[in-house]
């Protein structure tokens, strides 16, 4: 598959929430969508020496690591690095609007200064031969965004960038938490669909408030060339992982059922488990795999219930799963082969 043809489909960075167990248990529903890390300071990767941060499984390609930062050339160091490790693109954040990250300087507060977004962003060229990417918003507090974002992407298109994620919110930087960011400030599909007409050299990824692959398939109807879900990916994971290589790519899932996933991830468990790892580690990312399923209260009550017994192991995910077989009374549940 080309490489472009993944980003029609991607998850997006959550701080937080997609770090390398979140990852793994994602890559094992689709083979074809593209992943990103959370966002990493690129002080951490130069100044802090911080390569556990990107650590990653060779499984999870394509895979892409998300920086955090303003200064060109901290930036282009921070891109070798990641070119280094292994990772298929490196993507700017221009879109987070979190008070610790306008207090470096980065994030949506950069919507403000696509000057220095183009810097950046074409050092980060200079230093790399891997895709250099930036997800941004539609623009920032009173910012019209019918102005503000057209003026941003010839910037972007201008550094020699071909790919842009657009989260179609604007954000508030004042007044307004990291959530209700992701929240209260209206969508705005259409403006961004509008982009793709108005900059068809560029590919456009289209964010913020997707729900169901049916939505997906119908902005992707729209003509942006790709979607990128975030929340709803996380908290009901099957439902967009699990159908997305069929639907979106067409191609066969790599599993028939949620029960399979959580027998797959046991291995990877008890590696993690073996190297001193913790259980909620990894389970925590588990508990929406049943989401709308008979079964699902009891399969994240029993995970969070008994996740942090001494000695929790992977036979409490186990249980789990036998939890949920009790509730739906299908045995296919626990015992269904990979197909």
């Amino acid at each position: 598959m080309k490489a472009n043809q993944h980003s029609r489909l991607s998850i997006a960075p959550m701080m937080d929430w997609t770090d390398r167990h979140c990852r793994y248990l994602h890559r094992l529903m689709s083979r074809h969508v593209r992943l990103y890390t959370e966002m990493v300071a690129s002080a951490a990767l130069v100044r802090g020496n911080a390569r556990h941060l990107i650590a990653f499984d060779d499984s999870e390609h394509p895979l892409a690591l998300q920086l955090g930062g303003s200064d060109p050339s901290e930036l282009a160091d921070a891109a070798r690095i990641a070119a280094t490790e292994g990772f298929d693109e490196v993507n700017l954040n221009v879109g987070c609007p979190s008070d610790r990250v306008q207090s470096g300087t980065f994030g949506a507060v950069l919507m403000k200064n696509p000057d220095l977004v183009a810097k950046c962003l074409a050092a980060m060229r200079s230093a790399v031969t891997v895709p250099v990417t930036v997800k941004c918003r539609i623009g920032v507090d009173d910012q019209d965004p019918a102005v503000v974002l057209p003026d941003f992407l010839r910037h972007v298109r201008d550094a020699g960038v071909t790919t842009v994620a657009i989260h179609a919110r604007k954000a508030w930087l004042q007044g307004l938490s990291p959530k209700q960011n992701r929240e209260v400030p209206p969508l705005d599909h259409d403006l961004v669909c509008a982009m793709k007409d108005r900059f068809p050299d560029l590919r456009i990824i289209l964010n913020g408030g997707i729900a169901s692959l049916d939505q997906a398939h119908a902005l992707l109807g729209r003509g942006v060339d790709g979607i990128m879900v975030g929340r709803a990916a996380y908290q009901s994971p099957w439902r967009i992982l699990g159908m997305a290589d069929r639907e979106i790519f067409g191609k066969n899932p790599p599993f028939s059922s949620p029960a399979e996933v959580v027998r797959a991830m046991c291995p990877y468990i008890e590696r993690h488990l073996g190297d001193g790892g913790r259980l909620h580690a990894v389970t925590r990312h588990m508990l929406g795999l049943f989401a709308g399923r008979t079964g699902a209260r009891r399969w994240r009550r029993t995970l969070s219930e008994r996740v942090r017994d001494d000695g929790a192991g992977v036979g409490v995910v186990v249980e789990a799963l036998e939890a949920v077989v009790q509730s739906s009374g299908d045995g296919d549940v626990h015992f269904g082969k990979a197909a």
